[in-house]
């Protein structure tokens, strides 16, 4: 309700003369009055219009609280000084420009044009700037140019007080630095935001700001200030983190190091998305770009002015070398055991053998073959030699591939097929439509024995059940309990379970142990069109020992979910499940059946890829190899999680824990049946080293600037290297 208030005179002891109306006023001829001091006010009174009362119509009510709310607000904003414009400050102004602070920015290049869009006033000068008296002094630059940087500014002309504030990816470097160049009045507060406009375009909440009070005057509106600035950030949700720089650089180079330092030798890999990609490998591509959107100076900063790098560097070198020497020991002593067969010279991990193929004893020169691996010592230091294994040669993928073959002795006969010739291995996506509609609802229901009844069998054998169908299971542990739990019947003997005639044969063994698992299966005992399913990792492998092993009347059907009970664990909707028909009869309830065990996995919502069994292993080495190589080599760091997580490090421990929890074996049979993996590990191992050269070169290169100031020095010292003894003496 809108109070209205009434003008009244104030009260008089004299009586008062009442004053004609407005109309009666108006007809009324003034007098001729004679003039004196006492009549003057009269005069003056009637020389001018009369003088009305108005009413007030509407009186606004006094908000108080907004007042003071406003004025709050007024006491909370600074003047803040960009200096350093580029990517980074524009990302900090918008927050600083959005919450009401007054801010001016420098930069060596011109950025007026992005200040005035961002409501920044820009200055080409920074001593027109430091003449605005800016209460703060953001240092944005990169690492490498802070020191030059803060020489420029003419200090004298700030107030003794101003605050100075870095916002580095290291913290102890600019803390001294600061120290030194500033005189004791100004402020110190050293802070890292460990987000940037790649990680965190849009909101900062949950993200931590890392901070330390290096010097803050005394003085309550010194202390203020401080918090204000500080304000910023947690008004904004940043998880603020209060802690001493040596602190923050000892846990950035454990986590945000090597976090660029993986997404630096991944993004040389050229990652790419394929139809098949799994959880682990979008996580490793958003890693690449994350990190592939700073610059090198950012990562080379990283590197130089953070003491505790070079040791997690080189504990990345170990932890890559120890996982390469893990994977080539083990196919070494595969090597050994088929080169002497049985003799008892240097037995090694034991394989089944595979196709009976055996190696020569002796090379065609006469010498025993060897794997030809290139040592660190002698490979080419050559960015180009990455580049040329990027280029996926199909001649020279192929020459690999079958030098493989010829030397290992145990490995299949792979298709080889060049990435020009993959035409008719075209991926097919979402294609799948089975037709079971004629079936009824009895008959479309399958008898499914499962032949390895561990983890991931009855992982898949709760949806098999269901769904409707019968699980028969076996396995060389006893899992019987487990079976009759979920509703499915436990066999201890496989001939027992073999005479039920289940329609599909599902075998869920490991990739190591599959070839000796399916020539134990009495076959015989199986109806002639039986259909038999794998769900290995890699697809070539068990593609070639079904064709050899099974009769031609037996149905054959290759797939891969790209999940398991830890990424399937919330449902499947939406994962990749790869299949290739290998070989179906043509009768329609051949068919039918086959659709039925895929519908499986088209109800749970898996996306249905068809592809063929090479074009699979071809994708899954660029993808899941490198995905498990990634997390495999982590793991041996034994990383934790520290209090200024980014989210890039926590990806890396998501990885860790994902790819950790499945046996190395596993691991092991993506590297040993898969004819791409090889070629992988090394373009692996050759972007790690080409990373690694181009920082040392570059610190050699500092290093060498330091040595020889000028380089007239420089070119005078080799001149006299490169002159004979005779001219010295002259």
């Amino acid at each position: 309700m809108v109070a209205v208030s009434t003008f009244q005179a104030p009260s008089s002891t004299k009586p008062s003369t009442s004053l004609p109306s407005t109309t009666t006023r108006r007809n009324l001829k003034p007098k001729a009055l004679p003039f004196s001091s006492s009549n003057a006010f009269s005069l003056r009174f009637r020389a001018h219009r009369p003088l009305r009362i108005r009413a007030i119509d509407a009186a606004q009510p006094f908000d108080y609280e907004s007042r003071v709310a406003q004025q709050f607000h007024d006491a909370q904003r600074l003047k803040v000084a960009i200096v350093g414009f580029g990517n980074f400050g524009q990302f900090l102004a918008r927050t600083l420009v959005r919450q009401g602070h007054t801010v001016l920015a420098h930069s060596r290049s011109d950025y007026t044009d992005e200040a005035r869009k961002l409501g920044v006033t820009f200055f080409h000068n920074p001593h027109d700037l430091c003449e605005e008296h800016p209460e703060v002094i953001l240092l944005c630059s990169s690492i490498i140019s802070t020191q030059r940087v803060l020489h420029t500014l003419p200090l004298h002309s700030l107030k003794r007080s101003t605050l100075f504030v870095d916002v580095l990816s290291v913290k102890e470097f600019p803390k001294n630095l600061l120290l030194h160049a500033l005189p004791s009045d100004f402020d110190i507060l050293c802070t890292h935001p460990m987000f940037g406009p790649q990680s965190a375009p849009r909101a900062w909440t949950g993200l931590p700001f890392v901070f330390e009070k290096v010097r803050i005057g005394d003085d309550d509106s010194r202390i203020e200030r401080c918090e204000k600035f500080l304000n910023i950030f947690a008004r904004e949700g940043c998880r603020m983190v209060e802690m001493c720089c040596a602190d923050h650089d000892m846990f950035a180079a454990g986590s945000q190091f090597i976090t660029h330092t993986v997404g630096r030798v991944l993004e040389m890999l050229m990652l790419e998305s394929t139809p098949i990609n799994t959880k682990g490998y979008e996580t490793l591509i958003n890693l690449v770009e994350n990190t592939a959107g700073d610059s090198f100076d950012l990562y080379y900063g990283l590197f130089m002015f953070n003491k505790n790098s070079l040791e997690m560097l080189e504990r990345l070198d170990f932890a890559f070398e120890d996982l390469r020497k893990q994977l080539m020991g083990r196919l070494h002593g595969v090597v050994r055991e088929q080169l002497f067969d049985n003799a008892g010279i240097g037995k090694g991990h034991s394989l089944p053998d595979t196709y009976g193929y055996k190696l020569p004893k002796k090379g065609q020169n006469g010498s025993v073959p060897t794997l030809s691996l290139p040592s660190k010592e002698h490979r080419s230091d050559d960015v180009a030699k990455l580049d040329k294994c990027q280029t996926n040669d199909s001649s020279q993928s192929a020459d690999n591939s079958k030098l493989m073959n010829a030397l290992n002795g145990f490995a299949p006969v792979l298709s080889l097929v060049s990435k020009e010739l993959r035409s008719g291995d075209v991926t097919e996506l979402n294609k799948y439509k089975p037709n079971i509609s004629s079936q009824s609802e009895g008959s479309a229901k399958l008898k499914i024995a499962i032949i390895g009844f561990g983890n991931f069998g009855q992982f898949l054998a709760k949806a098999i059940v269901r769904h409707g169908h019968q699980v028969l299971a076996y396995s060389r542990s006893d899992y019987s309990h487990v079976a009759e739990e979920m509703g499915a019947s436990y066999f201890n003997n496989v001939d027992d379970l073999f005479e039920q005639h289940p329609e599909v044969i599902l075998l869920c063994t490991s990739i190591l142990s599959t070839e000796k698992v399916l020539k134990s299966l009495p076959v015989q005992r199986l109806k002639r069109n039986t259909l038999f399913v794998d769900v290995l990792s890699v697809k070539e492998f068990p593609r070639n020992l079904f064709l050899q092993h099974l009769s031609h009347d037996f149905d054959i059907l290759c797939t891969h979910p790209m999940f398991g009970p830890e990424s399937g664990k919330n449902g499947w909707n939406g994962l990749a499940f790869v299949y290739d028909k290998v070989r179906i009869g043509a009768d329609e309830s051949r068919t039918s059946r086959c659709d039925r065990f895929l519908d499986i996995f088209s109800s749970e919502g898996c996306r249905m890829v068809e592809m063929s069994c090479a074009e699979h292993d071809w994708h899954a080495a660029g993808s899941q190899f490198i995905t498990h190589t990634t997390g495999r080599f982590l793991e041996k760091l034994t990383l934790e999680a520290t209090p200024i997580d980014t989210k890039g490090y926590e990806t890396l421990l998501s990885l860790v824990e994902n790819t950790a929890g499945d046996s190395f074996d596993l691991y092991y049979g993506l590297f040993l049946y898969n004819a791409n993996a090889m070629e992988q590990l090394e373009r692996f191992d050759l972007a790690f080293e080409s990373l690694k050269k181009r920082l040392f070169d570059r610190m050699h290169g500092f290093y060498r600037q330091q040595v020889f100031k000028h380089e007239e020095n420089l070119h005078n010292v080799t001149e006299r290297r490169m002159l004979p003894k005779g001219s010295e003496e002259k």
